[in-house]
């Protein structure tokens, strides 16, 4: 699959010539934008650990969800231009940092480019964990194009509900997109693995999934249901993310149901529902995650 024909990459199927110079439903040409480029100590323990995750922010989005948390970067506002070749030095700059990892965080319109890059760096024995952080709102022929250079699959299952995938984000066919997606990340990575880190005291992951679910506002009923689904299909082979750290923004000041913060009584309520099920593999956060920034400045830092 390439973006120099008419670009598929995700499910919204626009069709676009990126390599021409037009921009799709993700709202980049085929010429990679990065954001900013540094270590990031915001993950799930297992990936920042002490030394940080060396993350890899991409400009634009293709699902684009009225609560974004990165807007300006799923926007295309914030974005500067860098070759395939630039990324590759990126990705041994960071690991000179002293990175743990590889984290490619909105990556799915650049995957052409990306699995390029990755491909380039191993043949000169690049040996970091890549982390695809992802909406999970991408094609499984185009994920097909990463087997054998992610170690590590990093998704989101927003909704399992049609209607909020609808209203929230434009994309009616989100769970069952996601879904599908996330069996081949998957089939890919297998089960979740752990290995020695230097400069961790604690093991750190080194392959396998961990799908993140962020609690929506009024969404506990769906919420349940999505860890209810991941436990049923996947067990204990994957970690699940219980996210509580929503915040609401300027774009959903007129949305009666997103312009408030997660009750501390539906999260609780979340954590034990997957206590219920038996869910072992799991993360949560602490009540005061929605008060803290998760969100870097997007001032292009190590892109450059």
């Amino acid at each position: 699959m390439k973006t120099s024909e008419s670009c598929r990459l995700c499910p919204r199927a626009c069709g676009i010539s990126r390599a021409d110079g037009e921009r799709g439903a993700c709202g980049e040409t085929a010429t990679i934008r990065l954001a900013r480029a540094a270590l990031h100590f915001w993950e799930e323990p297992c990936i920042s650990g002490k030394r940080g995750s060396g993350a890899v922010f991409f400009s634009g989005c293709q699902l684009r969800c009225v609560y974004c948390q990165n807007q300006p970067i799923a926007h295309g506002a914030v974005g500067r231009e860098i070759t395939d070749s630039r990324l590759v030095e990126i990705f041994y700059e960071l690991e000179a940092q002293g990175a743990n990892n590889i984290n490619l965080v909105t990556p799915d319109h650049f995957i052409p480019q990306i699995a390029k890059a990755i491909g380039q760096a191993k043949q000169q024995g690049f040996s970091l964990p890549f982390v695809y952080n992802t909406s999970s709102y991408v094609t499984v022929e185009a994920l097909r194009e990463l087997e054998g250079l992610i170690d590590i699959y990093l998704p989101d299952l927003k909704y399992l509900d049609e209607a909020h995938a609808k209203e929230y984000s434009g994309a009616r066919d989100y769970p069952d997109v996601a879904k599908a997606a996330l069996q081949e990340m998957f089939r890919q990575v297998g089960a979740v693995r752990f290995g020695e880190m230097p400069g961790e005291e604690e093991p750190m992951l080194c392959g396998g999934m961990v799908v993140r679910h962020l609690l929506l506002p009024g969404a506990l009923a769906d919420a349940k249901r999505i860890v209810a689904y991941l436990y049923d299909t996947y067990g204990d082979d994957i970690y699940i993310s219980l996210m509580s750290q929503y915040t609401p923004g300027k774009a959903v000041e007129q949305h009666p149901l997103l312009h408030r913060r997660v009750r501390r009584k539906d999260y609780d309520a979340l954590v034990d529902e997957a206590i219920r099920l038996g869910v072992e593999n799991a993360f949560i956060q602490e009540g005061s995650a929605a008060d803290e920034s998760f969100i870097p400045a997007f001032d292009y830092q190590g892109v450059e």
